[in-house]
């Protein structure tokens, strides 16, 4: 069985963090890759959402998908550098009840590898109720890597959020 063909194991949402994709003036690439290798490692991705950078906007989005939609996970991308405009890691701050810091240090060391620049992103990960929320940067190619990293631990991750015991399949 090809990757591709693999049997959906979770249901996701990837949500584009971004004041220009939102109005239109550019287009969203980092949402489709994301969905798209979410997809190829077994994840139903079952909302796509482009948004504004509005903290408390995206922290309600946050607060409605976790509580309201059975998504195992939430993945952003996109707001997660030093512009004022970039405000995801706060408004899932707002939102989690744990943090998971363990996978935004496994994103940036990766991403360190391959740019300085990992050193100024400020993605975080953490849980609400039963859902996994990860930030992973705006770019399509640091949302992919970054995904990449944590894509070993998801399906584990999942099981432990949702208490399913190892040996049984989380959906």
């Amino acid at each position: 069985m090809s990757e591709t063909q693999l049997e959906s194991w979770s249901r996701a949402a990837v949500i584009t963090v971004s004041d220009r994709c939102s109005r239109g003036e550019t287009e969203d690439i980092s949402g489709p890759a994301l969905a798209d290798i979410a997809t190829a490692a077994g994840i139903e991705v079952v909302v796509r959402d482009v948004v504004p950078d509005n903290p408390d906007a995206l922290a309600g989005l946050l607060r409605d998908l976790a509580d309201n939609h059975s998504v195992d996970l939430i993945f952003t991308t996109g707001g997660t550098g030093l512009s004022p405009r970039d405000n995801t890691p706060e408004a899932t701050l707002s939102v989690i009840e744990r943090e998971v810091p363990g996978l935004a240090e496994a994103i940036r060391s990766a991403s360190l590898k391959i740019t300085p620049m990992a050193m100024i992103s400020r993605g975080v990960c953490g849980v609400r109720k039963a859902t996994l929320i990860i930030n992973l940067p705006g770019s399509p190619n640091g949302a992919t890597e970054g995904f990449s990293v944590i894509r070993p631990v998801l399906k584990h991750a999942v099981k432990l959020i949702r208490n399913i015991p190892d040996d049984v399949h989380p959906r």
